[in-house]
């Protein structure tokens, strides 16, 4: 009778076996996925199918993560892989190490699969697009401070608008560590609020020099920033996820500062071009005026106001003669009666008085109207008519007038 063993036994022995054959132990799969899981922890489940036959196949975290997109249901891939098998479950299946798209490369795999799943998102519909300005003032640029792509756009913008200013955000643009340089630039100079547009950069180069930009956390930085980004990367049969995302895409850092600066000698002609119309337009509307203004000032309704106003001007003439004439005779008439009023003040003057040869006596400032109101000792003014004197007053004589009695006082 044969020996009793465990199911455990029978399981680990299998294990053992198919474990030490060398060609179960490094082995090259073709088929299709089926029933793939992404578990919690970061490994695969999966099953490999072909025409006939399945196997159950699972990747650890470890080689998942090395992985540049995502496996899924119905992708046919070439795996390498061991053959095992489960104790727990006597579950025969291939644990797999790498693992590749059959017919298409794996970074090409993961470009369209991060495309699609940013597209679905909306990342790059035309709604979401923001406009780029017509005359930027100050250009945010992220490239590296060494590269051909910087001189080429400065080259540019000297050529087509001197004016602009332009702010560098250094940034690596190849490499494993570029797109968080990329991103932290990108991040600074739209933080900045000084920058109208942002270009972000890069020459030429081969599809792998080029792969930072199709990097997922570059592609929501720009469509998270708030101002508008162009992409100007390698050369213009060159595509990257970033082209996608971005506001707009040139198809090298040269079109890019083309795109986004005016020319100032287009915008010059432009302007001739405007004056020339406004001359034009301005002289020939002067031309429709005075047409216009000579046909009304000949029409028979103008004549007829001219007419009328040509009465109406005559007879304001007439009254204004009528006017004038009664303002100067009552002027005449004012002069008459100014020179008998001067006339009779001149007659009532004392100075009229004076120039008889009498004079008018003053005692403090006061006229002596009374002889007797005098002393002896008063001082006196006597005023003539063309000269004064003082005088004292020794003796006072009250008299009568043309033969009266004097009586000396």
């Amino acid at each position: 009778m044969a020996e009793i063993i465990t199911v455990t036994a029978l399981n680990r022995y299998v294990r053992s076996l198919l474990e030490s054959n060398p060609v179960l132990n490094d082995l090259a799969l073709r088929g299709e996925i089926q029933n793939f899981v992404h578990h919690r922890s970061g490994h695969f489940y999966f099953s490999l199918k072909d025409e006939n036959c399945s196997v159950k196949a699972v990747m650890f975290r470890s080689n998942a993560a090395r992985l540049s997109f995502e496996p899924e249901n119905g992708m046919r891939v070439i795996v390498r892989c061991r053959v095992s098998l489960y104790d727990r479950d006597g579950a025969f299946q291939v644990y797999v190490e790498d693992l590749f798209p059959d017919g298409i490369g794996a970074a090409q795999m993961a470009f369209e699969q991060l495309k699609a799943k940013l597209q679905q998102e909306g990342l790059f519909a035309s709604e979401a697009k923001k406009p780029i300005p017509r005359f930027p003032r100050k250009i945010g640029l992220v490239t590296s401070k060494s590269g051909a792509a910087m001189h080429d756009i400065l080259s540019v913008a000297q050529r087509r608008w001197p004016a602009a200013q332009f702010l560098l955000a250094h940034a690596g643009v190849q490499g494993r560590e570029a797109e968080d340089e990329l991103v932290a630039a990108l991040k600074a100079l739209d933080d900045s609020g000084e920058v109208d547009v942002i270009i972000i950069a890069r020459g030429g180069g081969s599809r792998e020099d080029l792969w930072v930009f199709n990097g997922e956390k570059l592609a929501r930085a720009v469509y998270a920033c708030r101002t508008p980004v162009v992409s100007a990367v390698g050369h213009e049969i060159d595509y990257t996820i970033l082209d996608f995302v971005a506001d707009l895409r040139a198809a090298t850092p040269t079109a890019a500062a083309e795109l986004v600066l005016p020319d100032r000698n287009a915008m010059r002609a432009k302007l001739d071009t405007v004056r020339e119309n406004l001359r034009f337009q301005v002289s020939r509307r002067l031309d429709l005026c005075y047409t216009e203004y000579t046909a009304l000032l000949y029409s028979p309704g103008m004549q007829a106001i001219h007419r009328r106003l040509e009465r109406e001007e005559e007879r304001l003439g007439l009254l204004m003669q009528r006017l004038e004439d009664q303002t100067n005779a009552a002027i005449r008439r004012g002069d008459a009666r100014l020179a008998q009023t001067a006339a009779l003040l001149e007659s009532l003057s004392p100075y009229r008085v004076l120039s008889r040869g009498y004079c008018a006596a003053l005692r403090d400032g006061q006229r002596v109207q009374d002889g007797t109101s005098l002393a002896p000792g008063d001082r006196l003014r006597l005023i003539f008519r063309n000269a004064e004197a003082m005088c004292t007053v020794d003796q006072i004589s009250k008299e009568r007038i043309q033969g009266e009695e004097k009586t000396e006082l």
